[in-house]
């Protein structure tokens, strides 16, 4: 009789090793994640997974398209841009179902919608320009109206009044500015027609023909992991600071970001169909913003046969 028909957790040696690429530092960003790795979900599906942070210097793509991770986190639009120069992903599953760009403000000085924006200064780094540029298209707003100050990512500048928005990620500088007790606001892109799919599952076709079960087992063990987040986010923040001591991170922050990330990543759809899930909608959406950002990309980026397999 094995240790599984008695109930025993299974050995290591008997786990297949995997690696699992995220897209940023260690923080509550992957809190199911963690969750999964805690819980023994992976192990129990014959998996030991690996968690590798990401960074500004430690880019998604490399590992995955290499073989070194067999999954990792990305978005669709870097996606796309890999795809373009020839690696062979296919996005399988979508964490966030709403991008994660906001235009942060004060209280005092709101900016709402995007025609808000008009005669506005805009701290954000010149490079997100196409971002701004195809948010403003989406909503009949002229960008030259807006006047655009390169800023380094730090809410300073709009607290000291430098600027009078952010473009930024709902989840961390609106945060930061919160716990310091700055009364601010965000308008969320994705409210105002800006698609593109982020914190997104990526693997090789290689991978999905050759090592199929394993990535199944990989996104089995993430849906657990992510349905047990939703159920007390308190919690999944602890354990990020459980896991990671050394990571410079504080309770208050992670718990008010693994809050504030709810209604990003859960929805009707995935309340319907299951963590992780997009539709031909979604698809199509994608494409239409995606070209705006000049990702001329195929609806055959997406691949949800593996995610049908986890939910079925």
């Amino acid at each position: 009789m094995g240790a599984a028909s008695l109930g025993l957790p299974a050995l290591a040696a008997d786990l297949t090793q995997v690696n699992f690429q995220l897209s940023w530092l260690h923080s509550v960003q992957f809190g199911g994640s963690y969750i999964a790795s805690k819980k023994g979900y992976w192990s129990d599906l014959g998996l030991d997974v690996s968690l590798t942070q990401g960074g500004p210097n430690a880019p998604v793509e490399p590992p995955v398209v290499s073989g070194n991770a067999l999954m990792g986190i990305s978005a669709a639009d870097y996606t796309a841009a890999a795809v373009a120069e020839g690696a062979p992903f296919k996005i399988i599953a979508v964490a966030m179902q709403k991008n994660p760009f906001a235009i942060a403000s004060l209280a005092a000085n709101p900016v709402n919608t995007p025609s808000d924006l008009v005669g506005k200064k805009i701290g954000m780094s010149v490079s997100n320009t196409p971002v701004l540029q195809a948010l403003c298209t989406l909503n009949d707003v002229d960008i030259s109206q807006i006047e655009i100050v390169p800023t380094q990512y730090d809410p300073a500048p709009l607290v000291t009044g430098q600027v009078d928005c952010l473009l930024c990620w709902e989840t961390d500088l609106p945060v930061a500015m919160t716990i310091k007790g700055v009364e601010n606001t965000t308008m969320l892109m994705a409210d105002h027609g800006y698609s593109v799919h982020s914190q997104t599952y990526i693997a090789t076709e290689d991978s999905i023909a050759n090592r199929r079960a394993d990535l199944v087992a990989m996104l089995k063990g993430e849906v657990m992991g992510w349905n047990d987040y939703l159920a007390d986010t308190d919690a999944a923040a602890a354990l990020t600071l459980e896991m990671f001591p050394d990571a410079g991170l504080d309770a208050p922050t992670q718990e008010l970001q693994a809050a504030r990330q709810v209604p990003l990543m859960f929805s009707e759809l995935t309340e319907s169909h299951g963590f992780g899930w997009f539709t031909e909608e979604t698809i199509a959406d994608n494409i239409e913003t995606l070209a705006l950002l000049d990702r001329e990309v195929a609806v055959d980026l997406w691949d949800r046969s593996l995610l049908e397999e986890v939910h079925s």
